[in-house]
């Protein structure tokens, strides 16, 4: 297990500072406010450790409330709402300066049989006939903001593959389709909790970037504000994200200065193990931008 992998479990770990009550510290990615990822995992971890570990986490749904400062620690408030015989739910909200940021329901049961079917994974070349985001990355180093260049060229705790990359400086109108496959860089333990927060996180990468896709815009263009604005997450079987994940991400919709994409998590056996719902703004700020609007991932 590398170092920043480490660094990611003790970050989502968090510390816990009354019975309800947890701390976890903030990440600085270069964007200048915290990665959504992150208190979507971190909220996740805090609402697990007040389940009976026999439950695991099968939905969250969360919504993202005012962008997170990257300079301080979140506090997050477990609201144990109801503890049934099959399932556990739980309300979590993430608090910086005294102000709700970010707030998520779970819900938690325990395992049960059933019927079961899926839907079919899409053929797309495995992991190890694709190049890694940063040597994707690296003709285009001298662009990429230097607090980015560190984080991306640097050490990772998640690897990424993509199978349809396109040049961020350069991009051309596609499908609104993104493949990508993702796996932890390192050997991780057998604790089920800790494979769900740490899909949580990931969960967020790239995923409302895919609304841009066919109207030719990436995430650099300085006239777009991109940020999320909730969260879905479904988990359908067990997984292991020390092994390579697909996430199959598509945007049916964009109006309104909105995006939806919907997400499928498949294993490398081809079973689909969670899916992802995200809306987010995606404003594009005309020639005459009001002075002091922002630009980026930003607040709403």
């Amino acid at each position: 297990m590398n170092d920043k992998l480490t660094e990611l479990i003790e970050l989502l770990a968090l510390e816990r500072i009354e019975e309800n009550l947890f701390r976890g510290p903030s990440q600085d990615l270069g964007w200048g406010t915290v990665f959504g990822g992150q208190v979507l995992g971190q909220a996740l971890s805090a609402a697990a450790q007040t389940v009976p570990p026999d439950r695991v986490v099968h939905s969250l749904h969360a919504y993202f409330l005012r962008p997170g400062a990257v300079d301080r620690p979140v506090v997050y408030d477990v609201d144990r709402i109801r503890d049934g015989r099959s399932f556990t739910t739980r309300r979590v909200v993430a608090i910086q300066k005294g102000r709700p940021i970010f707030n998520l329901a779970a819900s938690f049961q325990v395992e049960e049989p059933g019927l079961d079917h899926q839907a079919e994974m899409p053929d797309v070349p495995r992991p190890d006939a694709l190049k890694s985001e940063q040597a994707l990355a690296r003709p285009f180093a001298d662009r990429i903001p230097p607090r980015m260049r560190e984080r991306l060229f640097g050490p990772r705790p998640i690897e990424a593959r993509p199978v349809d990359p396109i040049n961020p400086f350069a991009p051309a109108a596609h499908p609104p389709v993104r493949r990508t496959w993702y796996r932890a860089n390192g050997e991780l333990p057998d604790d089920p909790a800790l494979h769900r927060y740490l899909l949580a996180y990931a969960s967020d990468f790239g995923l409302l970037t895919t609304a841009l896709r066919p109207h030719g815009i990436s995430w650099v263009a300085r006239d777009m504000q991109v940020a999320s604005l909730d969260h879905a997450m479904w988990f359908h079987r067990p997984l292991r994200v020390d092994r390579w994940l697909l996430h199959v991400m598509e945007s049916p919709s964009a109006s309104g200065a909105r995006g939806l994409v919907r997400g499928q998590w498949f294993d490398e056996e081809g079973r689909l193990v969670a899916s992802t719902v995200q809306e987010g703004l995606i404003r594009r700020w005309s020639a005459q931008k009001p002075a002091g609007a922002p630009t980026g991932v930003a607040e709403a």
